[in-house]
């Protein structure tokens, strides 16, 4: 007769006794939770989150004409896919003089693109735009674009990014361009600044 073969037992653990198991000893035992009872005379505190002053009933104080406009990757993409010139088309957009503004974060994502997007590449590096630099070390370009965006409000992103569009809607006061039927939308924009209703 040969060895009987033992079947392998799975998820097997040791028993262990709970803390509040009367076998234990009084000092080894959990101690049932005192409830504290609160003063109804004291007076209570609550963490209210603190808004920036350029709000003013979720109307950003801080955007006027000479729109500073963040640009992302795929908006400079798309508006080559669409033929719109992106300088004339954003002043068409918002009927006011607009300054595209670049991150380097951005402008190294359109080089690592490769050659595919040299003239996404190009457009980016027209003197017309703004060249903005970044302090941070490696971080994602739509990171350093909602980075950039809570810091300072004066900011309007362009982009068509589904999920960055979800993080900038987050945060008030901020608004954001878009390409719909061959031509830039902007949403969120205060109306008393003339921006075009579609």
């Amino acid at each position: 007769m040969g060895k009987q073969k033992e079947t392998r037992r799975y998820a097997t653990m040791k028993r262990m006794l709970r803390l509040r198991d009367e076998r234990l000893k009084e000092k080894d035992r959990l101690k049932p939770k005192k409830k504290e009872k609160k003063d109804p005379s004291a007076l209570k505190e609550r963490e209210v989150p603190q808004h920036p002053s350029c709000l003013f009933f979720q109307y950003n104080t801080q955007l006027g004409p000479r729109y500073h406009i963040l640009v992302d990757t795929n908006f400079i993409n798309f508006s080559i896919k669409a033929k719109l010139d992106l300088m004339q088309s954003v002043m068409d957009c918002l009927y006011a003089k607009c300054i595209p503004c670049i991150t380097d974060c951005v402008m190294a994502e359109i080089e690592k693109l490769g050659q595919k997007y040299r003239v996404a590449l190009r457009i980016a590096k027209d003197p017309r735009f703004d060249q903005l630099p970044c302090t941070h070390k490696g971080i994602y370009a739509d990171d350093c674009l909602v980075q950039r965006v809570t810091q300072h409000k004066w900011y309007i992103v362009a982009t068509v990014d589904r999920d960055l569009k979800r993080r900038i809607r987050k945060i008030p006061g901020v608004p954001i361009m878009y390409i719909s039927n061959h031509r830039y939308n902007i949403e969120r924009m205060p109306d008393y600044y003339g921006a075009p209703r579609f």
